[in-house]
Protein backbone atom coordinates (compact mmCIF):
# COMPACT_ATOMS: atom_id res chain seq x y z
CA UNK A 1 0.00 0.00 0.00
CA UNK A 2 2.91 2.27 0.94
CA UNK A 3 4.00 1.64 -2.90
CA UNK A 4 1.01 3.06 -4.23
CA UNK A 5 0.72 6.02 -1.70
CA UNK A 6 3.79 7.10 -2.45
CA UNK A 7 2.85 6.72 -6.43
CA UNK A 8 -0.13 8.61 -6.01
CA UNK A 9 1.26 11.35 -3.82
CA UNK A 10 4.54 11.63 -6.47
CA UNK A 11 1.91 11.87 -9.38
CA UNK A 12 -0.05 14.69 -7.87
CA UNK A 13 2.96 16.78 -6.98
CA UNK A 14 4.12 16.16 -10.58
CA UNK A 15 0.92 17.52 -11.50
CA UNK A 16 1.10 20.54 -9.56
CA UNK A 17 4.57 21.18 -10.38
CA UNK A 18 3.33 20.85 -14.04
CA UNK A 19 0.43 23.23 -13.62
CA UNK A 20 2.93 25.90 -11.92
CA UNK A 21 4.98 25.91 -15.01
CA UNK A 22 2.67 26.58 -17.23
CA UNK A 23 1.01 29.18 -15.26
CA UNK A 24 4.63 31.02 -14.72
CA UNK A 25 5.14 32.50 -17.83
CA UNK A 26 1.44 34.14 -18.33
CA UNK A 27 1.51 35.23 -14.76
CA UNK A 28 5.16 36.96 -15.51
CA UNK A 29 4.04 38.45 -18.89
CA UNK A 30 0.73 39.76 -17.28
CA UNK A 31 2.49 41.30 -14.11
CA UNK A 32 4.91 43.32 -16.03
CA UNK A 33 5.17 46.85 -15.07
CA UNK A 34 2.48 48.85 -16.78
CA UNK A 35 3.89 52.40 -18.00
CA UNK A 36 3.55 55.22 -15.75
CA UNK A 37 1.70 57.99 -16.97
CA UNK A 38 4.82 59.94 -18.11
CA UNK A 39 6.25 57.26 -20.28
CA UNK A 40 3.01 56.92 -21.93
CA UNK A 41 2.79 60.17 -22.59
CA UNK A 42 6.32 60.23 -24.37
CA UNK A 43 5.26 57.65 -26.35
CA UNK A 44 2.06 59.18 -27.37
CA UNK A 45 4.40 62.57 -27.97
CA UNK A 46 6.70 61.47 -29.93
CA UNK A 47 3.84 59.38 -32.47
CA UNK A 48 2.26 63.09 -33.18
CA UNK A 49 5.51 64.72 -33.33
CA UNK A 50 6.50 62.73 -36.52
CA UNK A 51 7.75 64.81 -39.21
CA UNK A 52 8.54 67.66 -37.15
CA UNK A 53 12.09 68.60 -36.50
CA UNK A 54 14.71 70.90 -34.69
CA UNK A 55 13.07 73.72 -32.33
CA UNK A 56 9.41 73.05 -33.83
CA UNK A 57 9.64 69.06 -32.16
CA UNK A 58 11.05 70.81 -29.25
CA UNK A 59 8.44 73.33 -28.35
CA UNK A 60 5.68 70.33 -29.82
CA UNK A 61 7.44 68.06 -27.32
CA UNK A 62 7.36 70.49 -24.52
CA UNK A 63 3.97 71.27 -24.49
CA UNK A 64 2.97 67.73 -25.45
CA UNK A 65 4.40 66.49 -22.52
CA UNK A 66 3.50 69.17 -20.34
CA UNK A 67 -0.66 68.12 -21.25
CA UNK A 68 -0.98 71.29 -22.73
CA UNK A 69 -2.83 70.95 -25.84
CA UNK A 70 -0.49 73.38 -28.62
CA UNK A 71 -2.07 76.22 -30.43
CA UNK A 72 -3.41 75.30 -33.48
CA UNK A 73 -1.41 76.49 -36.48
CA UNK A 74 -3.75 78.63 -38.72
CA UNK A 75 -4.73 77.01 -42.07
CA UNK A 76 -2.36 78.08 -44.69
CA UNK A 77 -4.20 80.18 -47.65
CA UNK A 78 -3.95 78.40 -50.78
CA UNK A 79 -3.58 81.12 -53.65
CA UNK A 80 -6.40 82.08 -54.75
CA UNK A 81 -7.88 82.70 -51.38
CA UNK A 82 -4.61 85.35 -51.50
CA UNK A 83 -5.15 86.77 -54.42
CA UNK A 84 -8.76 88.19 -53.55
CA UNK A 85 -8.15 88.80 -50.34
CA UNK A 86 -5.21 91.62 -52.10
CA UNK A 87 -7.78 92.20 -54.33
CA UNK A 88 -10.11 93.39 -51.59
CA UNK A 89 -7.44 95.29 -49.33
CA UNK A 90 -8.90 99.28 -50.02
CA UNK A 91 -5.26 99.98 -50.92
CA UNK A 92 -5.17 98.11 -53.94
CA UNK A 93 -8.30 99.42 -55.23
CA UNK A 94 -6.71 103.12 -55.15
CA UNK A 95 -3.54 101.78 -56.98
CA UNK A 96 -2.86 101.56 -60.88
CA UNK A 97 -0.25 100.55 -63.31
CA UNK A 98 3.18 99.57 -61.49
CA UNK A 99 2.35 100.22 -58.51
CA UNK A 100 -0.31 98.13 -58.48
CA UNK A 101 1.82 95.74 -59.17
CA UNK A 102 4.25 96.10 -56.62
CA UNK A 103 1.85 95.81 -54.35
CA UNK A 104 -0.30 92.51 -55.21
CA UNK A 105 3.30 90.82 -55.44
CA UNK A 106 4.28 91.62 -52.29
CA UNK A 107 0.49 91.53 -50.84
CA UNK A 108 1.05 87.49 -52.43
CA UNK A 109 4.35 86.96 -51.10
CA UNK A 110 3.42 87.52 -47.59
CA UNK A 111 2.42 84.98 -45.13
CA UNK A 112 -0.62 86.61 -44.30
CA UNK A 113 -2.78 88.21 -47.19
CA UNK A 114 -4.49 91.50 -45.46
CA UNK A 115 -8.18 90.59 -44.24
CA UNK A 116 -10.58 92.03 -46.54
CA UNK A 117 -12.63 95.39 -44.83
Amino acid sequence: MSSRLSLMVASVALAFAASTAFAAPQAASSSAPAKNSQQQRMTDCNKQATGKTGDERKAFMSTCLKGETPAAEPAKQTQQEKMKACNADPQAKSLKGDARKQFMSNCLKSDAAPAAH
